[in-house]
């Protein structure tokens, strides 16, 4: 069990912050490498051949340790999620009356490419419903299952909701789709780095994440994991940086047809980014040494009595099985009671998150039971 991780960052103390689904803080070693890669670009004589490809390695190497792939050349460096689910629907073709499957108020970045496809290629767009049961998260994942049928192309969904953390059933969805031939493509943007991701367990087709929130890495940055479906892809662009041996510069005008191994045809142009590639790989070398299921027992253990004391008093919060404990949302079925809250929570300093009819709550190990009763407080005080 981890301890409060606060002094690793340089939080703003007047401000209760439990919104990391938002926006990551960065840890202050994060910051340090961004301003070393800063200050060795007042330098350029210092920086290289080797060094376009030492850090990105580097990278690929831890992040393949936290999601558990023997594989690093699988993952790419993206500048965002927007850009890896498009890589992935650039290399799938339908027939007409495919189906594609993603979620009601899933995230626009794991929507919008998936439309374009359809439309294109005269496929099915499915979007699953939000149940309004009681049983929330099981029934939503029983509506996904009963979904997938032998028209299935595609199904593209989160680990956890972003709006409000439903935990979906990804070895009972893979298992569907493995059995009619379907894709899985998984945004792990609101997962993966707090909540226990192991490609070798699910083995998704492609798992697409962005940096700049559970990561704890800066903007415009994140990482994706492509698997053999998508080995002879073709690219978003072609940038010399990816084909093979490209390691040596004198030979980068003997043009070579080759891309370098694995997956690594489909990292963005300029991935060596010599600010913010050290500046994530610093992150996820620390996630690595707290360790993920560490991070969500943390955050399990610091609401765990706060949720109950939530319950008991009305408010409305997804049963454990089909939720995260670092990402969850509030509800309370008077509209008027919402709105007293956003004001007093703004009054208060206390920065979450509202999305639809969900205060959406994201803590991490830089919370502490302070933050939590804070919360509580203002949330037990409005009828």
């Amino acid at each position: 069990m981890i301890k409060c991780q606060k002094d690793l960052f340089s939080l703003n103390t007047g401000t209760t912050y439990l919104n990391c689904a938002y926006m990551s803080p960065i840890l202050k070693k994060v910051e340090e490498a961004g301003i070393s890669g800063i200050r060795e670009k007042r330098d350029p004589s210092i920086i290289g051949a080797v060094d376009f490809f030492t850090t990105t390695e580097e990278l690929r190497s831890s992040y393949s340790r936290l999601i558990n792939t023997h594989e690093p050349n699988r993952i790419v460096i993206i500048p965002s999620v927007s850009y890896g689910i498009s890589t992935v629907a650039k290399n799938i073709s339908l027939k007409e009356g495919e189906k594609i499957i993603v979620l009601e108020e899933q995230f626009p970045s794991n929507y919008y490419p998936w439309k374009r496809l359809c439309e294109e290629q005269k496929g099915q767009m499915v979007t699953v419903k939000r149940p309004s049961s009681s049983q929330r998260g099981s029934d939503w994942n029983d509506r996904i299952l009963n979904e997938i049928d032998a028209k299935t192309k595609v199904v593209a969904l989160p680990h956890v909701h972003w709006a409000d953390g439903t935990l979906f059933s990804l070895k009972e969805i893979r298992k569907k789709t493995l059995e009619v031939g379907a894709l899985l493509i998984i945004d792990g943007t609101q997962s993966v780095g707090a909540f226990p991701f192991d490609v070798q367990e699910i083995k998704p087709d492609a798992l697409i994440c962005a940096g700049y929130k559970w990561l704890l890495g800066p903007y415009s940055i994140g990482l994706a994991y492509y698997g053999p479906a998508f080995d002879e892809g073709v690219p978003i662009e072609e940038n010399w940086i990816n084909r093979y041996e490209s390691e040596d510069f004198s030979g980068l005008v003997n043009y070579n047809n080759q891309y370098q191994p694995g997956a690594l045809r489909f990292e963005v142009g300029e991935h060596s980014n010599f600010i913010l590639t050290p500046m994530l790989l610093e992150s996820v070398r620390q996630l690595e040494s707290w360790g993920v299921s560490n991070i969500q027992d943390y955050c399990q253990k610091l609401f765990e009595d706060g949720i109950e004391q939530l319950t008991n008093d009305g408010f409305k919060i997804e049963s454990s099985d089909f939720r995260s404990s670092h990402l969850f949302g509030i509800r309370s079925a008077k509209k008027e009671r919402l709105e007293a809250i956003k004001i007093a929570l703004q009054k208060e300093k206390v920065s979450v998150s509202v999305r639809g009819d969900a205060v959406r709550v994201s803590p991490h190990v830089y919370n502490d039971e302070n933050d939590v009763n804070k919360l509580l407080d203002i949330l037990l005080s409005i009828r």
